[in-house]
């Protein structure tokens, strides 16, 4: 492994019946609550989007029968359980799933409501009043760069962009304190259209 290759991350690869389970605009939602904010309930997720706790905890158990979430052992009762995300990545581009009408459907639907959330929480930054976040507005960073880059190059700088993703990560997932608060952090590296097109 050189410094320009990340390490080898516990990555799964979503299969047809999970990439299915997942496509559903509110099951994204509680997906990505979950992982952005840590564990969560039925009922602190129903509060968080509107929706009942009847839902949520549908969507719940739809989520676990796949093992995208998993309950979190010894926290909670027997009414209220909490359910966290299972610790590794997730990749939704699986060749075998894409192969079929239903695993390309799938795909798709999940891929644009993740995009949807995205730019929904771009968005909104980009509109709050920075001097309200205080040093939080200053530290953040939205920024956009073109280069003219030959696929050798763009390997290498997906990698050494993925390598500090993954170390941060790594460092202070379940970092908790004062002072602490979830942070997205987002990598959009893709080529542009060829020109003319």
């Amino acid at each position: 492994m050189t410094d320009e290759e990340p390490r080898e991350r516990d990555q799964r690869i979503l299969d047809a019946g999970a990439l299915r389970a997942l496509a559903h605009p509110l099951r994204i939602q509680i997906y990505d609550i979950i992982s952005q904010y840590g564990p969560q309930t039925a009922s602190t997720l129903a509060a968080m989007t509107g929706e009942s706790s009847g839902a949520t905890s549908y969507h719940l158990r739809a989520l676990a029968k796949h093992d995208l979430i998993r309950e979190v052992d010894g926290l909670g009762t027997a009414r209220e359980r909490w359910w966290e995300r299972p610790p590794g990545s997730i990749t939704f581009t699986n060749p075998d799933a894409l192969k079929t009408p239903s695993g390309r459907a799938a795909t798709q639907v999940v891929m644009t409501e993740f995009l949807n959330r995205r730019h929904q929480q771009l968005t909104e930054f980009a509109m709050t009043d920075l001097a309200e976040l205080g040093d939080w507005g200053e530290a953040s960073m939205i920024s956009t760069g073109t280069a003219r880059l030959t696929l050798e190059q763009l390997h290498a700088l997906t990698r050494r962009i993925q390598k500090i993703v993954d170390e941060t990560v790594d460092q202070y997932r379940d970092q908790e304190g004062e002072g602490i608060r979830p942070v997205t952090i987002r990598t959009d590296i893709f080529p542009l259209p060829e020109e003319g097109h």
